[in-house]
């Protein structure tokens, strides 16, 4: 009977969180460990589990397992696999990349959200369409995540006007960005994405010490410039422990519209040669387009606006390769 009654809690709840269901005289209690509350899906679980017979009353326990306190990690409620979208310098499209590949992971079925950790040029509100909306916080001390487009995403541009300039040192910096990741009801979260600031520095290192990433994508475009830098985003992980997920080679080429005809602009295989040399994935190559760019500052990207386009299809390939990967 227990079984069967797991096996319910499991339409509700991630069976990974389901710590135990016992019944005793009548009554049902489901333990879950590490689950985001969520009244809604409880009751439908009661609900559900009353239609069982031998069960008249259901209690739905939420436990968070042991920590170790030697763990210094930040602790993210509820996200199983957290990755990082990072690139050496600004410029090359990581922000646009990191809102695409999300979008195609959850047109793969995840549970995905985005977390804008890009503090100081913090793009996500504007491509995901919440920009100068606020967040909502019912409890006065945990913010509702924004649900936009498929997605569920926080961003510290949602928490200051469009044209304020941060002017915050580091340790200031890491926690907002700490209190942003980790007094959020994200809810059952398959995959993470973090859309990291550009660049090596404080902020950057300190959220690949404190945030459990199962891994980061290097976005880079094909120019010699970009590369360099790409190179010392993929050591700077590697120094920390954190495993390469692969690179990304963005505005790879142009396709003419007309003739079909490729045109490198920035040069040609350059991330893929360099993944190459490092030992790393090369996970796949984005072309340049105006629309991925319009789209974005319009609030539906690409992947959302023409999930059919070849572009949309691009960032799905390397979505899989992701998926695979993890």
């Amino acid at each position: 009977m227990e079984e069967e009654l797991r096996r319910i809690a499991g339409q509700y709840f991630a069976p990974e969180t389901i710590e135990s269901v016992r019944v005793f005289k009548g009554r049902a209690i489901v333990t879950l460990v590490n689950a985001a509350e969520d009244a809604g899906r409880a009751e439908a679980l009661e609900k559900a589990l009353k239609q069982h017979p031998g069960v008249e009353k259901v209690s739905v326990v939420y436990t968070s397992a042991r920590r170790d306190e030697n763990d210094t990690h930040w602790q993210i409620a509820g996200v199983k696999k957290i990755i990082a979208v990072a690139s050496g310098k600004g410029g090359v499209g990581k922000s646009t990349t990191a809102v695409n590949l999300a979008l195609a992971l959850a047109d793969l079925g995840q549970k995905t959200a985005l977390f804008d950790a890009d503090i100081y040029g913090p793009s996500v509100p504007t491509m995901l369409g919440f920009e100068e909306v606020s967040p909502i916080s019912y409890d006065g001390k945990t913010f509702e995540p924004f649900e936009n487009l498929g997605l569920k995403s926080m961003s510290i541009g949602s928490l200051i006007a469009k044209d304020t300039p941060l002017i915050w040192r580091g340790p200031k910096a890491c926690g907002a960005l700490q209190q942003l990741l980790t007094d959020v009801n994200w809810g059952d979260i398959d995959i993470m994405v973090i859309d990291m600031p550009p660049g090596t520095g404080d902020i950057q290192i300190t959220l690949a010490q404190q945030v459990r990433l199962d891994g980061a994508v290097i976005v880079s475009t094909p120019q010699d410039i970009a590369l360099i830098d790409a190179v010392k985003g993929v050591n700077m992980f590697k120094k920390v422990s954190v495993p390469i997920l692969g690179i990304v080679e963005n505005m790879s080429y142009y396709l003419c519209p007309e003739c079909g005809h490729k045109e490198f602009v920035f040069g040609e295989h350059g991330a893929r040669e360099t993944a190459e040399r490092l030992g790393e994935r090369f996970l796949g190559e984005i072309p340049l387009n105006i629309k991925i760019r319009s789209y974005a500052d319009g609030g539906t990207p690409i992947v959302y606006a023409e999930p059919e386009s070849p572009y949309s299809e691009a960032y799905r390939e390397i979505a899989r390769n992701i998926l695979q990967v993890l």
